[in-house]
């Protein structure tokens, strides 16, 4: 027997909160779990800032990607027991394409790095080139095992990330409108902040799902269990996703990674006795190696050191990001509004840097978006499959669907300090007009002339 189908000798099988038991029955995965670049991910929080506002999102994407790699394995069961193409000829399941997916999908983001969203703005890195990077890069462990497979099969999977693999049924698993991974994050994402309006019947997707020649289906008697998921992502996007607070915590990282980022521009020296994992990113010429050495603590403990620094405006950036002190914010109607100019004014006037201390701060997002051939890239569409066979999208057949699709959720905020807004009235001070003047622009957390 090859590796490629090198069985376990017992089934092993992890503990999880979201799916009770996830179970790995191939050694190629074992191995891939254990490898150092998987192993990586339990040191990255899944949702970043997200702890500071929701405090029980501290899993990490480890767990995220265990719980993606198990759905993927379930949904391989379901096809291979109900839907080969032993029954139903090319628009069933060719098992031969399961260990790609599987493998695929628990390395779907083996690429992330810390705080993964602000880091790679700030840095410019792409962590799903990463992903593929590490899949297809010899000095990696996950590409030692995976070529172990066979030859070329770290392609095969690296494939599967970039959308280009020639099956669409295991894409589709891994990548699109429901997917695998929009699956369990959505699950693991309402049980650790403890939103329940997050949770769907995934047991009853499952039930449902049908693959066809052009990828994933979902038989129309399921179709309310589809609805339901449509309105729970609708639901995390609103009330955690785009949390203020979190956006806050989120602008004040990327100011603090810009403020260090242009003092290495003046004073490379600032950083070598601190902060040299970061180097090659602050000097923007980094290896996979030296992205591989990063993760969330280490950022944290060069942010504890920040806080010793002479710089006043990277101390005070490092302070308020490690001990929670978010930025405030109120909804503005637009970017372009005059007034946000005055009102950076007067921060700046108030001892302020602005560029550092403000910022303006939009997060949308559409809960379901149709497919617009004409746009030239698309989400996948969610294909209802009836009774005879034919398909019809989701949104012609829903009305709960179809109210709330191409509708974008989300504000624009402006973000400030606090203390603009937050003086003692009992103590004068230096600065008492400059906030005056600033809060009456001010009320009910929006903007008014």
């Amino acid at each position: 027997m090859t590796y490629k189908y090198q069985m376990l000798p017992l089934e092993k099988v992890f503990r999880d909160p979201v799916h009770n038991y996830i179970h790995v029955q191939h050694q190629v995965i074992l191995d891939l779990i254990n490898s150092k670049e998987v192993q990586r991910l339990r040191r990255i929080k899944q949702l970043g800032t997200t702890s500071y506002t929701f405090h029980g999102a501290e899993h990490s994407r480890f767990s995220h990607s265990l719980g993606v790699y198990d759905i993927t394995r379930r949904i391989c069961d379901i096809f291979q027991r109900n839907y080969s193409q032993e029954k139903y000829g090319k628009d069933g399941w060719d098992d031969s394409h399961r260990l790609v997916a599987l493998c695929a999908a628990l390395l779907h983001d083996v690429g992330h790095g810390p705080y993964s969203h602000t880091f790679e703005h700030i840095f410019h890195t792409d962590h799903e080139a990463l992903t593929v990077a590490i899949i297809t890069s010899p000095e990696t462990e996950v590409f030692q095992i995976l070529n172990n497979v066979e030859e070329g099969f770290p392609e095969k999977v690296a494939s599967v990330i970039t959308k280009t693999y020639a099956n669409p049924q295991v894409v589709q698993m891994i990548s699109s409108q429901i997917d695998a991974d929009r699956m369990d994050y959505l699950l693991r994402d309402a049980y650790y902040t403890g939103t329940e309006y997050g949770t769907f019947d995934l047991t009853r997707i499952l039930r449902v799902i049908r693959p066809y020649e052009g990828g994933i289906a979902f038989s129309m008697n399921g179709m309310h269990a589809v609805e339901d998921y449509i309105v729970s992502r609708y639901q995390m996007y609103v009330q955690v996703y785009f949390h203020p607070v979190s956006r806050a915590m989120e602008v004040l990282l990327e100011h603090l990674l810009d403020r260090a980022h242009e003092l290495y521009q003046e004073d490379a020296e600032i950083f070598t006795f601190h902060s040299q994992f970061l180097i090659p990113f602050l000097r923007q010429d980094f290896s996979l190696e030296d992205y591989l050495k990063l993760d969330d603590g280490v950022l944290n403990t060069y942010f504890a050191q920040w806080i010793e620094e002479q710089d006043l405006i990277l101390s005070d950036l490092a302070y308020r990001f490690l001990n929670r002190k978010p930025l405030k914010s109120i909804t503005v109607d637009s970017s372009e509004n005059p007034l946000l100019i005055e009102l950076k004014t007067l921060v700046e006037k108030a001892g302020f840097n602005p560029h550092y201390y403000t910022a303006i701060n939009s997060s949308y997002d559409l809960p379901y978006d149709l497919y617009h051939p004409e746009k030239g890239s698309h989400r996948t569409q969610i294909e209802l499959m009836q009774k005879d066979g034919t398909l019809i999208e989701l949104s012609k057949a829903s009305q709960l669907v179809s109210a709330l699709t191409g509708q974008g959720q989300g504000d624009i905020r402006f973000y400030y300090p606090k203390e603009m807004t937050q003086q003692d009235s009992k103590n004068s001070d230096l600065f008492d007009d400059y906030y005056q003047a600033f809060a009456k622009h001010i009320r009910n957390g929006a903007l008014v002339e």
